[in-house]
């Protein structure tokens, strides 16, 4: 018999388990769900005779814009790492990122936890400690993608405008009776909730939600004091700037892999980068179905067909995944026969 103790902890391990496997299931149907609405009304073997016709040239320039972007990316998080105190070797830094990129593509949201594992397994750094710096990306990352965010609502202010006046703001009118309405419902709900939000948050005990959020908050600030005290941050600034700039070519370069696409402007490219880095932060594997959904809507603002967007969001999406597999899968090999466990060591240098 196991004492009382072990077999509660055993007991709670089966429900998290539990927990886990449902939460999964229930992304991955989400997900099948947007698949569906995207390609419900589609003829599905024109769509891969489309693909079939693309320029396959300019998809292998987007995959080595990605690899450079990896390279960047992976070069960021042993630069936030090596003020800590470590000096991790590339070659680990970078497996241990693709081995959380496709631990995302099973289980959304559990990417950045499997490569801090997969780091402080390999390197000897601790856990906790590396958790931090993936906070500090995170926070570059939603920084550089709000800045996104503005500079596509200037660029498309029009066609956005024109968009959600035709498909979201005059129907609802037209179902309240008046505008004036509307904006005194939507003014009272914002008020109300904000006032709802302040009110936990002053709270001495908050619900967990709450404490979470706050936890995020403090872990955002910071994330942001400590790129301040990088003794190059710069270099953190420039690998920020580089990995977005390298998104938004290699989306624009897809355009011209298909006929219907090779017209669309940089503006467009943009726009494109925005929403398909909104879909792939959807809580589903992968960002598949949100991705598909919001960039194959996103072409036909700009007048081309609704199966045209569908073809263009399945051949960029599917581009990717298949890098990200193929890369993650030579790193999970390097990582676990080829990678020899270092113990942990301090480089008091480098603090």
């Amino acid at each position: 018999m196991l004492p009382r103790r072990e077999q509660q902890a055993n007991q709670r391990l089966k429900i998290y388990d539990l927990k886990g496997t449902i939460r999964t299931l229930l992304f991955l149907a989400i997900g099948a769900v947007l698949l569906w609405l995207t390609f419900r009304h589609q003829d599905f073997s024109m769509v891969i005779e489309k693909i079939k016709h693309a320029h396959f040239g300019w998809l292998g320039l987007s995959i080595l814009l990605s690899i450079a972007a990896l390279i960047s990316r992976a070069l960021r998080w042993k630069q936030l790492i090596e003020p800590l105190g470590y000096k991790p070797r590339f070659s680990s830094t970078f497996n241990a990122m693709m081995f959380g990129y496709v631990a995302n593509l099973a289980i959304p949201r559990i990417g950045e936890i499997s490569k801090c594992g997969a780091l402080s397994k390999s390197e000897g750094i601790p856990f906790k400690k590396l958790i931090g710096t993936v906070i500090i990306e995170r926070v570059a990352d939603v920084i550089l993608l709000i800045l996104c965010i503005g500079i596509v609502a200037i660029l498309e202010f029009k066609r956005l405008g024109g968009f959600l006046a035709e498909h979201i703001w005059n129907p609802i009118v037209e179902k309240m009776g008046s505008a004036s309405i509307l904006i005194a419902i939507l003014t009272f709900g914002i008020v109300a909730v904000l006032f709802i939000i302040y009110k936990l948050f002053k709270m001495e005990n908050p619900p967990p939600s709450i404490q979470k959020i706050k936890e995020l908050m403090q872990g955002i600030g910071e994330g942001l004091a400590t790129v301040t005290q990088l003794k190059n941050k710069w270099l953190f600034v420039f690998h920020s700037v580089f990995i977005w700039a390298v998104y938004f070519f290699m989306t624009y370069i897809c355009f011209f892999a298909l006929q219907e696409t090779s017209g669309l402007d940089l503006s467009a490219g943009l726009f494109m980068m925005v929403i398909g880095g909104i879909g792939m932060t959807a809580p589903v594997q992968g960002g598949i179905g949100a991705y598909h959904l919001l960039v194959s809507k996103g072409i036909e603002l700009y007048g081309l067909s609704a199966t045209d967007g569908i073809v263009f969001a399945t051949m960029v999406h599917s581009t990717q995944t298949l890098l990200l597999i193929i890369l993650g899968g030579i790193s999970m090999i390097a990582l676990f026969f080829f990678t020899k466990p270092r113990p942990s060591q301090i480089d008091e240098s480098s603090r």
